[in-house]
């Protein structure tokens, strides 16, 4: 049998950098590291292609503002702090945009990265694609009936109880299930398919802001301005500007 000593000395032996690249194994499977400013420090071969880069060192102290939407951005440095500050995430369930554009399931796990004298520094963590694995399978059941009615009715008026209602639930059960596997509840969800129809109108088509607005479910055009820069970080006015700029 193997002493403890020697597995303490074959480790040190290895080196942090040789143990992290073993993530470039992985095919399915999305590896970070960020110091305490949310920027990259390290990151798998996987996660350095999905966002168009060639090498480490074209993301190396960047943060998630380069290469990503800023209002996932956003929230992926919300999550950073959270971590920072003792919030774990474990397992978590998330909908979010697949390489082909479309709309994909993934899974999240992030922790506090702690220096040798157990001070954090910074945070990992990994996503990978959704499994079909049972228990996974399970979670999605768990919500997909309600996802489901919210993507295919957002342009309508949605109230929780309609949507509790249509999901068999009680209302405090829905909310439970949002929180729990979407991290948001199911106004915030409701909002933001409203919010991500609205920006592709914008992009595809040359309907008003007005109309876009009305097709998307809201009903007041400041309103809606207001959240659409709440959720991207700009207007709806400033990203039409923007496409018939680059046209």
């Amino acid at each position: 049998m193997t002493d403890r000593s020697h597995i303490t000395r074959f480790l040190e032996q290895i080196g942090v950098k040789q143990l992290i690249s073993m993530f470039d194994l992985l095919p399915d499977v999305l590896f970070w590291i960020k110091d305490k400013n949310s920027c990259i420090v390290h990151a798998n071969e996987i996660y350095i292609e999905r966002f168009g880069f060639k090498s480490l060192k074209d993301i190396q102290g960047k943060s998630d503002y380069a290469f990503s939407p800023a209002y996932l951005a956003k929230q992926y440095i919300t999550d950073d702090q959270k971590v920072m500050a003792g919030e774990l995430v474990t397992e978590r369930l998330e909908m979010n945009t697949s390489d082909d554009g479309g709309i994909a399931w993934f899974v999240t796990s992030k922790r506090p990265v702690y220096n040798d004298i157990s001070e954090i520094v910074g945070s990992y963590g990994i996503t990978r694609y959704l499994e079909p694995s049972a228990k996974i399978l399970s979670d999605i059941e768990e919500i997909k009936g309600p996802v489901d009615f919210i993507r295919e009715n957002f342009q309508h008026n949605i109230t929780v109880e309609q949507l509790a209602q249509h999901a068999h639930l009680s209302v405090s059960a829905l909310e439970r299930r949002f929180r729990k596997y979407l991290a948001k509840t199911p106004n915030q969800f409701i909002n933001e398919v409203r919010l991500e129809n609205s920006r592709r109108l914008i992009v595809d088509t040359s309907l008003t802001i007005s109309e876009i607005a009305y097709r998307s479910g809201f009903s007041d055009h400041s309103y809606f301005s207001r959240q659409f820069k709440a959720l991207f970080d700009e207007l709806p006015s400033e990203l039409r500007l923007a496409i018939r700029t680059q046209e």
